[in-house]
Formats: C-alpha cells, sequence, structure tokens
C-alpha cells in the first residue's frame, strides 16, 4: 500500500506557505534589502492567511490572479510550492547563508537586525560562533549591544545547549501519530501504540516509543527502519530498532509477542518510579513483574491470566490507572482505594475563552473563528485580543476594544447560530508592573469575561512578581489568569513566581486559572494541578490561538489537564453555552 507522506504536496496548507513566505522577508533582511520588498513578503504572508478564498486549492489550479493582495510574482511563487513541494527563489535565498545562521533564530532575543549585525561585523553563523564572540568581549563593543546583552544572549546559548535533545511534545505529535500510523497498517501488526513518555503526556520528550504485538518482529524491525522519514538508523535488531529523524528526534520500535504485550507496555510506558511500585506491590504478591510477563517464586504458584494492561493492574489490586498519571505521585494509592477519577476528556470541551484575531497580533478575522469553532464542534468561543500596553501584539486602546464587543454582539444575531453559537466579548489584559490593569473598571465591567497576563518585567523578584500578579486577581472583573509562569518551553524559562500562592489567591478571588494549551506553554504546569484541584480551583483550558487552526491546540490542553489529574467537573469549558451564560451572568 502506497502511504501518504508528510513531505508530499498534497500536505502542504495556508501556513506552510505563510511560514515561506516570512522566512523570504526574514532573509530579505538579513541581505539587508529594501524595506518595501521585505514587507511585500510578510504581506503576501498575512494575505495567504487572510482572504477568503481557497488559495491551496487554487494554486493547485494554477489560478491565483484574482485573489486579492497576490501580485503577479507572489502567484508564481506561491503556485510553484503548491505544485511541486518546493520554491525555488526560497531556497536560493537560504543557500547565500550558512546553515547554521539559521540556529540563531531560534535563540530568544535575537531578531533579523542583531542577527545581521552579528553575520556582517564579526562572522557569526552559529550558535558556537556567538557564544565564542559573547565571551571575548566583541559582541559588547557592536553599536546596539551591549554588556546586559550579551548576557541576555549567553543565557539563551546556555537554555538551548541544555534542552539540545528535548522536544516540545506539540513538536513531535504529527511524526509521532503518523510513524504508529505507518506501523499500525503492515500486515504483520497484531494491536500497536505508543509508550514512554509520550504517552504519558508529558511536555518534554526525549524520544518516542512505539510498541507492537506480531508474530513477524524481524520483518517489522526492517520496515520501519527504511521508513522515508528516516535520517539514520542508530541500531536494527530482530525485536527492536531505533532511528533517528532529520531534526534529531529518536524513534524506538519494539516488537514483541502478543501475550507479552500487556506487560510490555505497562513496563515501557514508565514512569520508572511508578514501575519499582508496581513490581514491589507483585513481589508482596509472591509474583516478580517484568516487561515480559508475570513469574512465580516456585511453578506451584498460581499466576493471573493477563490478556491487556488493565488485568495487571487488576490483578495488583488496583483500578486501573491511565498513562498520564503513572508518575508515582499518589496514583497507586488513589488506585488501591479506587479513587482514580473519571479525567477530561477532549470531548467534553464546549467551547473555549482565550482566543486571538485580526484585531490584535491574530491571523483570522472573528467570523473566521466563529465558523472554525463551529467546524470542531465548539458552543462558544472568546475572543481576548491584547490590551494597549502589548503593542508588540497591536494591542487595543479602549476605543476599539470597545468597538470589537459591539462587532461580537452584531454578529451573534446572526439567525443561522439561533442560539446554538455564541462569541463571548473579552480581552486578554495585561498585568501592570504594579499590579494594576491595563483598561479601567468601566471599561472592563462591559465585557463577558477577562483574562489577565503578564506580559512584561519578567525579572520582578518572586515576591515582587507574586504580589503583583495577586493585586490583578483580585480585581472584581478579572475572571482568569492567563499562562501563569510566563514560559516558553525549551526557549524561556518561567518568571520567579510562587505558583502556591498563586493558588490559594485563585481559592480566596475565584479566579479561574488558565491551562494554557499552547505548545511552546502549556502552563500553568500539570505538577500544580492536583493541588489546585483539591483546593477548588477551576481552570479553563485555553489554546491561546492566533490563527483558527490553533483551536486543535486544545487536545494538548486535555492531554496535560488529565496528567494534572483533572476531570470535567474542574474545567469550566466544559459548560454548555447556557450555564457558560450563568456562570458569566449575561
Amino acid at each position: 500500500m502506497e502511504r501518504v507522506r508528510l513531505n508530499m504536496v498534497m500536505e502542504i496548507g495556508r501556513e506552510d506557505v505563510a511560514e515561506i513566505l516570512e522566512g523570504i522577508a526574514l532573509l530579505l533582511e538579513l541581505k539587508g534589502e529594501n524595506i518595501f520588498k521585505t514587507r511585500a513578503y510578510r504581506n503576501g504572508a498575512e494575505a495567504v492567511m487572510n482572504v477568503e478564498e481557497d488559495v491551496i486549492a487554487l494554486a493547485k489550479e494554477g489560478n491565483l490572479g484574482g485573489v486579492k493582495g497576490f501580485g503577479k510574482a507572489l502567484q508564481d511563487k506561491v503556485t510553484e510550492l503548491v505544485q511541486t513541494g518546493k520554491m525555488t527563489y526560497y531556497e536560493e535565498l537560504r543557500s547565500e547563508f550558512p546553515e547554521g545562521l539559521f540556529a540563531l533564530f531560534d535563540l530568544s532575543g535575537l531578531g533579523p537586525k542583531k542577527i545581521k549585525a552579528l553575520y556582517d561585523k564579526l562572522g557569526v553563523d552559529s550558535v558556537t560562533g556567538l557564544k565564542e564572540v559573547c565571551e571575548n568581549g566583541e559582541v559588547a563593543r557592536l553599536s546596539g549591544f551591549g554588556a546586559k546583552t550579551v548576557v541576555k544572549i549567553l543565557e539563551a546559548i546556555e537554555l538551548k545547549e541544555k534542552f539540545a535533545s528535548h522536544f516540545r511534545l506539540g513538536s513531535v505529535s504529527v511524526m509521532a501519530e503518523t510513524l504508529l500510523d505507518y506501523v499500525r497498517e503492515h500486515p504483520g501488526t497484531l494491536r500497536c501504540t505508543h509508550a514512554g513518555s509520550y504517552r504519558r503526556s508529558k511536555e518534554i520528550l526525549h524520544d518516542i516509543d512505539i510498541l507492537v504485538a506480531t508474530d513477524r518482529p524481524a520483518e517489522l524491525t526492517e520496515y520501519f527502519s527504511k521508513l522515508d522519514e528516516v535520517s539514520s538508523v542508530i541500531v536494527c535488531g530482530d525485536t527492536k530498532v531505533s532511528i533517528r529523524l532529520d531534526d534529531g528526534l529518536q524513534c524506538d520500535l519494539r516488537a514483541v509477542s502478543n501475550t507479552a504485550y500487556p506487560f510490555a507496555l505497562q513496563y515501557f510506558s514508565g514512569s520508572k518510579e511508578h514501575n519499582v511500585e508496581m513490581r514491589r506491590r507483585a513481589k508482596q504478591k509472591g509474583w516478580s513483574l517484568n516487561e515480559y510477563d508475570f513469574q512465580g517464586e516456585d511453578e506451584s504458584v498460581e499466576l493471573p491470566v493477563v490478556e491487556d494492561e488493565a488485568d495487571i493492574y487488576r490483578a495488583l489490586g488496583l483500578d486501573y490507572i491511565p498513562p498520564e498519571l503513572r508518575e508515582n505521585r499518589g496514583e497507586i494509592e488513589a488506585a488501591e482505594r479506587g479513587e482514580i477519577p473519571k479525567l477530561v476528556e477532549l470531548e467534553n470541551l464546549r467551547g473555549t475563552f482565550h482566543n486571538h484575531t485580526t484585531a490584535s497580533d491574530g491571523r483570522n478575522s472573528l467570523e473566521e473563528m466563529a465558523e472554525a469553532a463551529i467546524d470542531i464542534g465548539l458552543e462558544y468561543l472568546g475572543i481576548a485580543d491584547h490590551s494597549k500596553s502589548s503593542f508588540q501584539a497591536n494591542g487595543l486602546y479602549a476605543d476599539r476594544l470597545l468597538r470589537q464587543v459591539a462587532e461580537i454582539r452584531k454578529l451573534n444575531e446572526d439567525p443561522l447560530w439561533d442560539g446554538k453559537f455564541k462569541l463571548l466579548a473579552g480581552s486578554e489584559v495585561d498585568i501592570l508592573k504594579d499590579g494594576s490593569l491595563d483598561f479601567p473598571d468601566d471599561v472592563l465591567k462591559q465585557l463577558d469575561y477577562c483574562v489577565a497576563s503578564v506580559h512584561n518585567a519578567f525579572t520582578l523578584p518572586e515576591k515582587e512578581m507574586t504580589a503583583r500578579i495577586i493585586s490583578a486577581m483580585e480585581n472584581e472583573y478579572v475572571t482568569m489568569l492567563g499562562h501563569v509562569t510566563g514560559r516558553l518551553l525549551l526557549k524561556r524559562n518561567p518568571y520567579a513566581v510562587n505558583v502556591d500562592k498563586i493558588i490559594d489567591c485563585a481559592v480566596a478571588t475565584g479566579t479561574v486559572i488558565e491551562l494554557n494549551c499552547n505548545p511552546m506553554r502549556l502552563d500553568m504546569d500539570w505538577r500544580y494541578w492536583k493541588k489546585a484541584k483539591e483546593k477548588g480551583v477551576k481552570c479553563s483550558i485555553n489554546p491561546d490561538a492566533h490563527r483558527a487552526e490553533q483551536l486543535q491546540y486544545l487536545s494538548y490542553g486535555v492531554r496535560l489537564a488529565r496528567k494534572g489529574w483533572l476531570t470535567k467537573e474542574d474545567v469550566v469549558n466544559t459548560k454548555n453555552l447556557a450555564e457558560v451564560e450563568a456562570w458569566l451572568k449575561l
């Protein structure tokens, strides 16, 4: 059977085209091209995302001529990309620069202008080269840099080096699911699934583990080693194969018998600490537990029949423990007491609150965001564009915000929605350095809800940052707190804040805490949610969507909410539309 590859032409979408056009704009900035040429490609990227027409379908037909914002040069380049899977102009531009230079864009705080200065004046074309000139003092002498800038650059490099072999859950999920699909379709596969930290929904991963039950193990491992996505083969044996992808991600496939499959799945799913406790319980019953089976101390010991993973837990006197909870953080004791909660499911979500539009730094209009929400079955969608202090995100002043509120009210009169869908008018309001909010109360009270977030002054001491956030939460018009620690996974550390005190404040004020499920954030961290839940704090799973397709981030949010022991009752956006209107007193 011919498989659909991720890099085939048919897989190219609007976002792929827009990213390449944005990439061209960056490359032109590096070349020092005039601002008008650079802006043309940046505008082209916006046009790709925002026009009503199906750009991809029209490009396949070579028929982009009538699309607003597409000049002849842009038409030709986008058509070439969609029809052939590559864009010659982009590849030629990229070839003018050393490949290592592009890694500099991954460092927090470095933009095209600074990278161009480093490249032109110091010949910096790699992270290693940048580190060297920072340490020897050359960077500090450059105009526009300085001692503080050098410190920040070195901190960013240290962070990158620290996480060189780490990957975000959201960065690997498409490939992880694709690889599993390839294994699933092989005729020798009896059953298969992910194992390891991916199955446990860890936010940061080192590799991807796949387990397959088969009576043709060597055939499966050879097949896996020859997939088109494979960059190199680390090892390939009759029962295990390890491959590496182009981005450095390692993927391991283990092939076992159908009888051993439940034991292997439990063992290789981990965590190590969870498995130690499981083996201890088995020993108390006179058994040993490993990745192949139960074994008795002698042949007279009667062993339980195991057909699936749940049978292993049942044999040890435990309720089944969902993989997300297997971190030895009280799940075994809860399973023994019959108190494993029924965890929230993706289908439980009825809406979400933290989303952006073209009014600030989003890529889609109100109507497009609403349409996307309806398409995935949501009953309501909260719009929370940035407030004025987030000038870098085109934040709204009060007059623009209130005009948006009026527009939302008008859209909600659409007879096609007929009470089955509703846009909610909110704002992601900046928490200022002194703890006050970016809008006065007389503006906030005109909103349906308010998300309060920190977007600047990240270096405050913990005590001051905590007091700053608590002050905002004490405002009666703040509904929920956005991305609690401000972290960007593998890119920016959390700012110093006492999360326990934030949780206590949420209890006292009734403030909802967001689980921001943008895969760069996944904030508040899952490790705090069980404590927050036990104190009665409610969660809102929010995608922080800046594009319509980013509403799909909700799936990551549910995975992390489950890891935090959250149930449907703990999550406010499992309420239906009528319940949300009553909750918000609309």
